[in-house]
């Protein structure tokens, strides 16, 4: 299994240099173009919530980005030096008095662009995992 880090600072400017080496990656690993914008976006998504709600965009603390990849899969990790939240705790975006709010989706739309999602979170820290296949399942 090939696998890719990169350490990033608690600044949303970051986030490019992720995709920067997601596009490497996926030069060897080869999604198609709707499945590869839909990681783009998911993970990009995550990073951000990661610099923003995790480490609150302290400049003391950093977010650790791996990605790993076989014939098959496609496996984005990322981790926060935040607080924790309570995933089970998170409104539901789609219920109607969520509707309109500015915010409150990226766990609901991360979920919704990749094959598998896992979230973890402790008082240490957030870590998402993101799976995409290579190719879509029947």
């Amino acid at each position: 299994m090939e696998k890719h880090k990169l350490i990033l600072e608690s600044r949303r400017s970051e986030v490019q240099r992720f995709e920067q080496l997601l596009e490497s990656v996926n030069k060897e690993f080869c999604l198609t173009a709707e499945r590869f914008i839909n990681l783009q976006i998911a993970s990009s998504e995550a990073i951000v919530n990661a610099i923003v709600h995790g480490n609150k965009e302290d400049p003391r603390k950093k977010v650790f980005t791996e990605i790993s990849y076989n014939s098959l899969a496609i496996v984005i990790t990322i981790q926060d030096e935040g607080g924790g939240f309570d995933l089970s705790k998170l409104p539901d975006p789609t219920a109607e008095e969520n509707l309109f709010k500015e915010n409150g989706r990226g766990i609901f739309i991360i979920r919704s662009l990749v094959d598998e999602f896992d979230c973890t979170s402790s008082s240490t820290g957030t870590r998402f995992s993101l799976k995409m296949n290579k190719e879509k399942a029947p």
